[in-house]
């Protein structure tokens, strides 16, 4: 059988959390990291399917922050789709429950100034080419920054 693996410090950070959150009838704030959690393991399961492209590779801690990364993409996509259809209600959901997911990865986000350093190293290596920097700038930043915010600083920074 196969040995368990240990949580990783974010994992254990959301099962805390939503024992605190068990204990304050927090509902909106409970559902909101159990269904954290469960993308995660949902993602771990995926990955012992063979048709899987990522079969077999252990979960790592980046993997568990692009899971959340994910879940607060979907909500920012749903959240101006519920304002157009009149569901408010459903709109303010959605932002509670992405600002709890973002308070996660505020913590292993780069400032910008750290982006900065890490865009401004890649140009003085690549040159000053968009379309050289950014490939690299992305996989450098991949789950401590923000996809549109990379493209933004690079932009500016290539000029």
């Amino acid at each position: 059988m196969a040995e368990a693996r240990q949580d990783f410090p974010i994992e254990q950070q959301l099962k805390a959390d939503i024992r605190e959150a068990q204990r304050s009838r927090d509902q909106v704030r409970l559902d909101t990291l159990r269904m954290a959690l469960g993308a995660i393991h949902n993602l771990e399961v995926a990955r012992t399917d063979r048709k899987n492209a990522e079969y077999g590779q252990p979960l790592t801690e980046a993997d568990c922050l692009k899971v959340l990364e994910q879940e607060v993409k979907k909500r920012n996509q749903a959240i101006p789709l519920y304002r157009q259809g009149g569901r408010t209600d459903l709109a303010d959901k959605e932002q509670r429950e992405m600002e709890i997911l973002q308070s996660y990865l505020q913590s292993s986000q780069l400032s910008d100034d750290e982006l900065r350093t890490i865009i401004t190293r890649l140009i003085e290596t690549n040159g000053k080419e968009f379309r050289k920097v950014m490939p690299q700038a992305a996989k450098e930043t991949k789950g401590r920054a923000d996809g549109a915010r990379v493209q933004r600083m690079v932009k500016e920074l290539v000029q």
